[in-house]
């Protein structure tokens, strides 16, 4: 008799416990298969990201209430249940963090190219949501925990001022990363040069560095704080177009007006041919100096941003060089020549 009796101890809560899990997973998919079906209608993308960052938590959220209606339902003594209910509830909590911080991220990378224009989205701005989130829920949590939360508040008001001491630098880094991202000077994709030499294009702003991609491949870090203290070269402001210049020079004896015309149609071709180049933009040249062995001048094309100039300069270099050798303009260069007579005469 004592076998079937405790059995009974166990179906009871366990039955409860599956059919609540069960009839969560059945109107699980009902309800999400109705709301994904409504959300393909709709034209904004934060419907979508809350169904599809809810769908997972709502499974782990009907086995919590499955686990808590079934330790109602059992013999166990009150405290225990209680105790379990808490517990139960504690990870509820957390797991709605868990699934908020996954939309608030989402929706972020969904909607930066709107939040671009008031904010940047790097992650450390990404990471503020999160610590908004958590922040506000680990005071809840201790809150439904019975803990009086003012008491934490005034001890970490305290305690700050001792920790802010011991990280001034790891502070003043997270503070500059702010700086940097709200003076908008500096932005993720910009190609910038430091006065050190690095240069490249920037793919993150964290809480402590900013991270700089070069055209070789490497990653260079470099301390937010050093960042707003270095002169810095953006070449994607005030826009990403800029200035293509070549040095050449030209035989004394060239006719000159020749060479500004097939220089700028060379130049000229380059611009609409070569990827990189700007169609529209006429090249033009200026004369400058008059060298040890040629006339000097200044070609000045345009390119759409800072990487395409290599491609131009290299195709414009080939192309002139043809050209110039079918015109028979000759592009000097110095020669040393020895007088072996003068030598000899001396000795």
């Amino acid at each position: 008799m004592q076998l079937p009796q405790n059995i009974s101890l166990i179906i009871v809560p366990l039955s409860v416990f599956l059919a609540v899990f069960a009839f969560g997973y059945v109107l699980r998919g009902t309800i999400f298969r109705r709301l994904s079906h409504w959300a393909g209608k709709t034209r904004t993308d934060i419907d979508d990201i809350i169904i599809n960052s809810s769908r997972g938590p709502f499974l782990i959220w009907c086995l919590m209430l499955g686990i808590y209606l079934g330790l109602e339902s059992s013999q166990l003594p009150q405290d225990w249940v209680h105790i379990a209910g808490k517990i139960l509830l504690v990870l509820g909590l957390i797991s709605i963090m868990l699934a908020l911080a996954n939309i608030s991220t989402r929706a972020i990378k969904s909607y930066s190219s709107v939040i671009e224009s008031a904010l940047p989205v790097t992650s450390l701005t990404q990471n503020i949501s999160r610590i908004v989130i958590f922040g506000v829920g680990i005071l809840v949590i201790l809150n439904t925990m019975g803990i009086s939360i003012t008491p934490i508040l005034a001890t970490l008001g305290v305690g700050g001022l001792a920790v802010a001491l011991a990280l001034q630098d790891t502070l003043s880094n997270l503070f500059a990363g702010f700086h940097i991202i709200a003076a908008r000077q500096v932005k993720i994709g910009d190609y910038i040069r430091l006065e050190s030499g690095e240069e490249g294009y920037v793919t993150d702003i964290n809480w402590r560095t900013t991270r700089i991609r070069m055209l070789p491949n490497n990653v260079v870090l470099v301390p937010n704080a050093k960042l707003t203290q270095a002169i810095i070269t953006n070449y994607y402001l005030p826009d990403k177009e800029m200035a293509v210049l070549v040095n050449l020079g030209v035989h004394y004896d060239s006719d000159l007006k020749k060479v500004e015309k097939i220089t700028c149609e060379v130049a000229k071709g380059v611009m609409e041919e070569v990827p990189g180049g700007v169609p529209g933009f006429d090249p033009f040249i200026r004369y400058n100096s008059f060298g040890d062995f040629s006339i000097g001048f200044t070609v000045i094309m345009r390119g759409k941003e800072f990487v395409d100039q290599y491609l131009i300069k290299h195709e414009f270099v080939k192309r002139l060089h043809e050209r110039y050798a079918k015109e028979g303009i000759i592009i000097p260069y110095p020669i040393r020549a020895i007088n072996y007579g003068q030598e000899g005469e001396k000795k």
